[in-house]
């Protein structure tokens, strides 16, 4: 495994495992599948109603607990100071963890100010090691930045072949924000995995279109957290440190980008309205 180092010196795996959509049922069973196969880095959500599977998991995989990292993220519902403030101590709880590597705000509705500074208070206190927020584009991120105490360490928004944040990288890069991608694989759409520019370079290195495009992102800068429930594309995903994409391949990929999302716009009333909307 890989590492980056965070703008408060915690280090970071470059690839992790993610858990979205992953119903509570089953993730356990995935979780303890993608330790075992080397995974190091577990990304969760309080909406994502898992998070007691993910603790479960952590606490029976025999792994020490210093060598996982474990991301969670505060949801619209729990905005603010004193919500935000009792759903970090009820994520720390379900996750049955002293403490958690990393808090992010997970979308940039709601009083997100007052959810930032109980995640302060927190990460001031030393249960929270590094704290940042996910779905801010450069203007809220800029925005945010701007005016906390503790900058942010990283800010998870969509990002693969087809949208590669260009711009948007290049302002957390300013601000000292790690970029990490979800999505990595834009969940099949657009053929991904069967996309001949991705299919024809992995060629190459024996790799596949899916191995190809999570090289890419790494290569790019861009922390991934692929998901799959099945162990055999747990093996593939994580199989992506011996080789290196060479400036041509880079720069094929690179032509795939239509700088546009492929499932919201923040900007878009309707996608507010229904974000908003999701009590949980």
């Amino acid at each position: 495994m890989e590492y980056i180092t965070l703008n408060n010196g915690v280090r970071m795996p470059v690839l992790g495992y993610g858990v979205y959509q992953v119903s509570n049922e089953e993730c356990e069973r995935c979780v303890l599948d993608a330790i075992g196969e080397g995974y190091r880095s577990i990304d969760t959500a309080q909406a994502y109603g898992n998070e007691e599977a993910v603790g479960n998991a952590v606490r029976k995989c025999g792994v020490p607990r210093e060598e996982l990292f474990l991301t969670t993220k505060v949801w619209i519902s729990n905005g603010g100071y004193e919500k935000a403030k009792i759903s970090l101590k009820e994520s720390l709880r379900k996750l049955q963890a002293e403490y958690i590597d990393l808090v992010l705000i997970h979308q940039p509705f709601n009083d997100y100010y007052g959810t930032y500074r109980a995640m302060e208070e927190a990460y001031k206190e030393g249960w929270i090691r590094a704290i940042g927020v996910s779905n801010f584009y450069p203007d809220r991120l800029i925005d945010l930045c701007s005016f906390v105490e503790v900058k942010p360490a990283v800010n998870q928004v969509e990002t693969h072949v087809f949208q590669q944040q260009v711009q948007a990288h290049k302002y957390m890069e300013k601000y000292g924000v790690q970029h990490e991608s979800w999505g990595p694989f834009a969940e099949g759409r657009k053929d991904f995995f069967t996309n001949p520019v991705l299919m024809e370079i992995g060629k190459k290195y024996d790799k596949s279109a899916a191995q190809t495009a999570l090289r890419f992102l790494i290569q790019s800068g861009v922390v991934v957290i692929p998901k799959s429930t099945h162990k055999i594309r747990m093996i593939q995903n994580i199989d992506v440190f011996d080789f290196v994409l060479d400036e041509e391949d880079m720069a094929a990929i690179q032509k795939l980008d239509t700088k546009e999302s492929l499932f919201f716009s923040h900007y878009d009333p309707s996608t507010v309205e229904m974000l908003t909307g999701l009590h949980r």
